[in-house]
């Protein structure tokens, strides 16, 4: 008895497992019958049972077509029916797509981000006056708060405005600037500050309900 049983690793490899072993020796079966009248019926009762076993399936678009060309697969595009969209092209369905072209940027300092150099180019298109003016410390603090995010030491000004002055190719000069970037402290001020007045509240409710409470 134990020589009869059928393991799976012995068994006929499931080109789509979803559907199960049962469905796929149907298919074997009518790609073994003579007539095409026979297949045809058969393939039509496949389909049925393949829309049974996916029913999320029917909110896809081309439903039944789906499910033929699902047929075809299992069958190793070798059962000869007549289906309503037409016999699949193997080489089509298994082709692989193309790779997708991911941008390749590698900026000198990558602490500042990648945005930053847009940021850049936005101002450098811009006309001299206040708002490229104000553009332009904006970046520089944006700049000043990255770099604090990268290296939580302080920085210099003057180290910002010669990144900046570098990285804009020299069109964004601040180095004779004499108004000062944001502080570091403001720049790396944390949420922690909030939480510890939102901890203090907790603490002085919690005594609040204590004192409150009844002694039985």
């Amino acid at each position: 008895m134990i020589d009869d049983l059928e393991y799976n690793t012995e068994r006929e490899h499931l080109i789509i497992p979803e559907y199960g072993r049962h469905l796929q020796k149907m298919i074997n079966h009518a790609k073994s019958r003579e007539t095409k009248e026979e297949r045809n019926k058969l393939a039509n009762a496949i389909i049925s049972v393949m829309g049974n076993l996916q029913p999320h399936l029917r909110d896809v678009p081309d439903f039944k077509h789906k499910l033929w060309d699902q047929l075809f697969i299992m069958a190793d595009f070798d059962i000869d029916v007549d289906s309503p969209y037409g016999e699949p092209s193997k080489e089509e369905i298994q082709a692989r797509p193309d790779p997708l072209k991911y941008p390749q940027n590698h900026p000198k300092y990558r602490f500042y981000g990648n945005n930053i150099k847009t940021m850049i180019d936005v101002a450098v298109s811009w006309e001299e006056g206040e708002l490229k003016e104000a553009l332009k410390f904006t970046i520089a603090n944006h700049m000043k708060k990255c770099f604090l995010n990268w290296n939580k030491d302080t920085v210099e000004d003057a180290v910002i405005f010669n990144h900046l002055f570098e990285l804009s190719d020299g069109k964004l000069n601040m180095k004779d600037s004499d108004e000062a970037l944001s502080e570091s402290s403001s720049l790396m001020r944390t949420k922690s500050k909030y939480g510890g007045k939102n901890n203090s509240n907790k603490k002085n409710n919690k005594k609040k309900y204590s004192n409150n409470r009844k002694r039985y």
